[in-house]
């Protein structure tokens, strides 16, 4: 049994799991969401986009400098083994925004894919949570091994992704607030470099808050060591049988 399945109350009683416990659903936050690494990816090849538009006032060059870079990062991670979907999410995000911004020549179309992912998410969070699937805990159930266990069997953590899944789409609708107002009467620049200003922090933010509801809520049951439990005990049954 890890850290993160033991009992609310050894948890509480000791600190060491506690700590232990704490320590491991932030590694698992972070890995889940890529990670502060992940963080910069998606965040560096913005800049670069904003920056070269606003020295060379060149779309097609500022574009082409932004996606380079992002599969240069893209290729960067696969050669250290990490996960594709890591590797390539931030490239096809970066793409789409450049080709859309060289296809209409307005270089603010760079950013509106990213924007209407981030409202589109917004809008998941806050409707998962309304109808009970939580989509924080549809992420985050595999991470731990719990699956859908939260939903039946583990209240308390059903409720924390619950209040986690609000914040992160109260956070997304708010950065949407301020962006799309920008996209419709604010010029390239002022929407590129606020895009950049709000990349990291309101994800920080979220994964933060994501941490201290899941830190205060019951640890998550682990289905996968339960069902591993289930067949060594049927496979111990069949061999008695058989002897």
């Amino acid at each position: 049994m890890t850290s993160l399945d033991k009992p609310t109350v050894d948890q509480q009683g000791t600190g060491g799991d506690a700590a232990d416990a704490s320590a491991a659903t932030k590694a698992a936050l972070f890995e889940a969401f890529g990670g502060v690494r992940g963080m910069v990816e998606t965040t560096v090849p913005g800049l670069v986009f904003v920056a070269i538009f606003t020295v060379k006032r060149d779309i097609h060059t500022a574009a082409i400098a932004a996606l380079g870079l992002s599969l240069l990062m893209g290729i960067a991670r696969l050669l250290r083994k990490d996960t594709v979907k890591h590797a390539f999410s931030g490239v096809f995000g970066v793409a789409i925004g450049a080709v859309f911004a060289m296809m209409t020549g307005d270089a603010k179309n760079f950013h509106l894919p990213g924007m209407l992912y981030t409202l589109g998410l917004a809008v998941a969070y806050i409707v998962t949570s309304l109808v009970g699937y939580p989509l924080l805990g549809l992420i985050l159930g595999p991470v731990f091994k719990e699956n859908l266990s939260w939903r039946t069997r583990n209240p308390g953590r059903k409720l924390a992704y619950t209040k986690a899944s609000w914040a992160w789409g109260l956070i997304l609708l708010a950065k949407s607030a301020i962006l799309f107002p920008l996209y419709w009467w604010g010029d390239a620049t002022q929407l590129g470099w606020v895009k950049v200003a709000l990349g990291i922090p309101p994800m920080l933010l979220s994964v933060y808050l994501t941490w201290i509801f899941l830190a205060k809520a019951p640890p998550p049951i682990d289905v996968i060591a339960e069902m591993e439990e289930a067949e060594r005990a049927e496979k111990a049954e069949s061999s008695k049988a058989l002897s």
